[in-house]
């Protein structure tokens, strides 16, 4: 099997991650029941243009049969039992599943599942719970005879108190409750070592104690007789400060860390795309995971909730250049890149350039080397495989740029991918001096990208 991906290693590496679906995509695209089939037949085009990892929907069944996997009912059902509306998920059977995750691997893509174990839906009958003595549905009788669960599986609970968030009036699993625990411990080595997957993405994290997640990331996975530390990231939408209590519960003395998204970066790559006057200073700011845990972040311009609630309208590249020149792990959207025209494979303006980017050159810390309102100055110095970049953002309407000095020494920087609104001109490339210093230049607009050669 090829080794090509690359989520974590002993030196820190990330690769790139594809979200691999959109809100209802089963049926925007004319795929219902086809999804898991439409990204296989997409994976060698995925595999080429050099991402190394997908993020999957919720792969088991949920309360209805249309749905996008959020509201779990049978955790063990990936398409294979007759229930709730028929056989298939929303995206496809369970063997459809396996060869995606087959395929993908052969191709040395990692597949990451998305773990959504806050709340059930869907139950088969209604429970009075004792303690308080409320009726709730929270009698679940699968077809897939794991898992059942009932009121003592759900807050409130004999277990715990204390509950995070809940998310609508769904029952809220207490994952204290001896059994519950033991079933989702049971049920993500089963995700690791006989379905395939290769980490994971938990949703909701602000729903449940970071014990949870550090409890399954601390599991040794066994497959082929081999074991593997999964990798994951979790979705903790608030602030960094938020996101940074989180990551400490969920780490305390973790072999195995979790990341987590950078929601905070996001919106400030949101007003960077769209908030006429918004000043580059912002961008070096303390308050986001790339500088503050850039080893545990995974950076992203749009996801499957965001785009619906507040999408980037203008100028999404200079987002994406950003993330994929930086420190974190980034996560590209499947509509941006596929919908959308940004993947842009047969120029140096699009996805795929700097895909290439971030895996031939992005390596280092992220060193600011200028900033002010317009113009904003990156190096990262390489290591010994990938040979560094500087990278150039221009928020002014004309070309801009500035001397800076970088680490190189008599080195000539060759611009990689570039891009500028409403101009298509290629930066020139520059050679430094023999103190390093060199001035750098970006189209109005715009970005560029140089690298030493």
């Amino acid at each position: 099997m090829p080794m090509r991906a690359h989520a974590k290693t002993e030196a820190g590496i990330m690769g790139v991650m594809l979200q691999a679906f959109y809100w209802d995509c089963p049926k925007a695209e004319d795929r219902e029941y086809q999804w898991w089939a439409f990204i296989e037949s997409k994976l060698p085009s995925i595999a080429q243009a050099g991402f190394t990892a997908l993020w999957l929907p919720p792969a088991n069944k949920a309360a209805s049969w249309k749905s996008m996997g959020y509201d779990p009912y049978d955790y063990y059902d990936l398409g294979e039992f007759i229930q709730k509306g028929g056989v298939r998920t929303w995206f496809g059977s369970k063997a459809e599943l396996l060869d995606l995750i087959e395929s993908a691997h052969a191709l040395g893509l990692q597949v990451y599942a998305d773990l959504v174990f806050n709340h059930n839906s869907g139950a088969d009958a209604e429970e009075l719970n004792p303690i308080d003595g409320q009726w709730r549905w929270t009698k679940f009788e699968p077809k897939s005879r794991k898992f059942p669960r009932d009121w003592k599986c759900f807050h409130p609970s004999q277990y715990e108190t204390w509950d995070g968030a809940t998310f609508g009036d769904m029952p809220d699993l207490c994952h204290r409750a001896p059994l519950v625990y033991t079933e989702l411990i049971n049920y993500a080595r089963w995700l690791f070592e006989e379905i395939g997957f290769d980490g994971f993405r938990y949703d909701m994290v602000k729903g449940y104690g970071g014990w949870m997640v550090r409890s399954i990331q601390e599991m040794r996975a066994l497959r082929g007789g081999t074991s593997f530390k999964p990798y994951a990231v979790g979705e903790c939408w608030d602030s960094e400060r938020r996101i940074d209590d989180w990551l400490d519960e969920a780490n305390a003395w973790s072999d195995n860390p979790v990341g987590a998204f950078d929601f905070p970066l996001r919106w400030r790559l949101r007003d960077l795309c769209d908030s006429y006057g918004f000043s580059l200073r912002n961008l070096t700011e303390p308050g986001v995971l790339i500088w503050d845990r850039p080893a545990q972040a995974v950076t992203f311009v749009e996801n499957h909730d965001v785009v619906r609630d507040s999408p980037i309208i203008n100028d999404k590249l200079l987002a994406y250049a950003f993330i994929l020149t930086h420190e974190g792990y980034p996560c590209v959207f499947w509509q941006d890149y596929f919908n959308w025209d940004l993947a842009q494979s047969n120029n140096q303006s699009g996805i795929d350039a700097l895909i290439k980017v971030h895996e031939q050159n992005a390596a280092g810390p992220s060193q600011v080397l200028f900033v002010d309102d317009d113009l904003y100055i990156m190096q990262r110095p390489g290591n010994a495989n990938q040979s560094g970049l500087v990278f150039v953002l221009n928020n002014s309407g004309s070309w801009n740029g500035a001397w800076i000095q970088t680490r190189w020494i008599n080195t000539r920087l060759v611009p990689t991918a570039w891009r500028g609104r409403d101009d298509v001109g290629m930066p020139q490339e520059k050679w430094t001096n023999d103190s390093g210093w060199i001035d750098l230049w970006a189209p109005p607009r715009g970005y560029a990208i140089y690298i030493p050669e």
